[in-house]
């Protein structure tokens, strides 16, 4: 059985989600969330939130044992980008991007 929790529109780009992405991936939930809070960068925090949504998912609505769940799979995909204007010399200007991305987790039972 699979359980899924998806946060969208986070504000910070998925290179970076990506990179705290696989320290994580393949760890039972208990194990992923102690890496993650030792984890010095801001999307550590915000990966653990989603992991603690998808657990709190799969135990009220399906029922299933807290302890038996493992971090199947952790998406990042990217989300809309705004772009910014920022004033350079000589009468010029430069795009800034500011990146989103979406972040999908899905846990399983073990076996």
């Amino acid at each position: 059985m699979e359980v899924k929790a998806v946060l969208r529109y986070v504000r910070t780009s998925p290179q970076k989600v990506r990179s705290i992405v696989d320290a994580v991936k393949g760890k039972p939930v208990e194990r992923g969330l102690s890496t993650l809070k030792f984890m010095p960068q801001k999307t550590a925090g915000i990966v653990a939130k989603v992991i603690r949504s998808a657990v709190a998912n799969a135990d009220e609505n399906l029922g299933v044992d807290v302890d038996s769940l493992v971090i199947k799979n952790i998406i990042a995909d990217q989300g809309p980008v705004l772009k910014r204007f920022h004033a350079r010399a000589r009468g010029r200007g430069t795009r800034i991007l500011k990146r989103t991305s979406h972040i999908t987790v899905i846990l399983a039972e073990m076996a």
